[in-house]
C-alpha cells in the first residue's frame, strides 16, 4: 500500500515540476533564492527576477543557465516585468508557476512625537508601490502567458503563490506601511483567485512570520535569540527551505487555491 502511496506522490511531483518553468521575483536572496533552488531540484527552470544590482547573474551561473536565467527586473516596472516574460518564453517556450517573493519594508511610526515629525509619505507609498502594486504588475502580465498552456488533467494552467506575512494580521509599532502592504496581497488574494478561475490559474498567499532571511543576518545575536524565543514551536526561525517546501507543497495540491497560509509556529506578535 504504502509504495502504491509514494508512487502516486512521485507521480504528482513529476507531472508538477518535470519540463515546467517558474519565475520567482526577489530570487536573489533569503526566501526566493531558497524557492528558485528548491524548483530546480525537483526539475524545473527558473526565470530569476531580481533588481539589476542583486547577485542575480552569479546565482543563474552558479547553478547553472540550462536551468536558470536572470532577467533584471524592478516588479513596479512594467516594461521590466514584460521583457522578462518576453525572454521566459523565448528560452523555455512557456511559463507555468509565478512565485513572488520581492518585498521591502521600513520601520517607522505614524507619528513621531518626540521630532514632531509624521511619517514621511514617499516611505509609505514606497512600501505600497513594492510590496502590492508591484506583486499585482507581476501577476496580472505574466497569467497571459500562463493562459496559454494546455491545461491539465485537472483543467489546470498554472500557479501564482504570493508573499504576505504575519504582519498583515499582527503588525507592530512601526508596521503601518508594511502591515498595509501585505494585508493588500492577503485582500486581493481571492478576488484574483476568482477572476482566473475559468482558466484554471490558481492562487495562494503565503504568510510567513520571522524567517532567518538577510533582513535578520544583520540583526545582533541577542535581538535574533530574543525573537527567535517569541515563536511558541519550533522556538526558532523559520529556514528559508522551509518556505520554499510549502511553495512547492501549493503547485503540487490542486485543491489549494484563493488561501493565505500562515507558516510561522504558531507565532502572534505582539505589539
Amino acid at each position: 500500500m504504502s509504495h502504491v502511496h509514494n508512487s502516486h506522490i512521485c507521480s504528482i511531483q513529476l507531472l508538477c515540476f518535470q519540463g515546467a518553468v517558474s519565475l520567482v521575483t526577489g530570487g536573489a536572496s533569503g526566501l526566493g533564492k531558497a524557492t528558485v533552488e528548491r524548483l530546480v531540484q525537483q526539475g524545473s527552470r527558473v526565470v530569476l527576477c531580481d533588481l539589476p544590482t542583486s547577485k542575480g547573474n552569479e546565482i543563474a551561473k552558479s547553478i547553472g543557465e540550462d536551468k536558470v536565467i536572470f532577467a533584471p527586473v524592478n516588479v513596479t516596472s512594467e516594461e521590466d516585468v514584460s521583457n522578462a516574460l518576453s525572454l521566459t518564453k523565448e528560452k523555455f517556450g512557456k511559463l507555468d508557476n509565478v512565485v513572488n517573493c520581492a518585498g521591502i519594508g521600513v520601520a517607522f511610526k505614524t507619528y513621531n512625537f518626540n521630532k514632531k515629525a509624521p511619517h514621511k509619505l514617499e516611505d509609505f507609498m514606497k512600501v505600497v508601490m513594492t510590496n502590492t502594486i508591484g506583486t499585482f504588475n507581476v501577476i496580472r502580465l505574466s497569467v497571459g502567458l500562463i493562459g496559454d498552456n494546455e491545461p491539465d488533467k485537472n483543467g489546470g494552467r498554472g500557479v501564482i503563490v504570493n508573499t504576505a506575512s504575519v504582519a498583515a494580521f499582527d503588525g507592530q509599532m512601526g508596521q503601518a506601511a508594511y502591515s498595509a502592504s501585505k494585508g493588500a496581497i492577503v485582500g486581493m488574494t481571492l478576488p484574483i483567485a476568482r477572476d482566473l478561475a475559468s482558466q484554471g490559474i490558481r492562487v495562494v498567499t503565503i504568510a510567513p512570520g520571522l524567517f532567518n532571511t538577510p533582513l535578520f543576518e544583520n540583526l545582533p545575536e541577542k535581538v535574533t535569540a530574543f525573537l527567535s524565543k517569541s515563536v511558541p514551536f519550533p522556538q526558532r526561525l523559520g529556514y528559508p527551505d522551509e518556505f520554499a517546501q510549502l511553495v512547492q507543497s501549493i503547485i503540487e495540491n490542486p485543491m489549494l487555491n484563493g488561501e493565505t497560509i500562515r507558516l510561522d509556529g504558531a507565532l502572534r506578535m505582539q505589539p
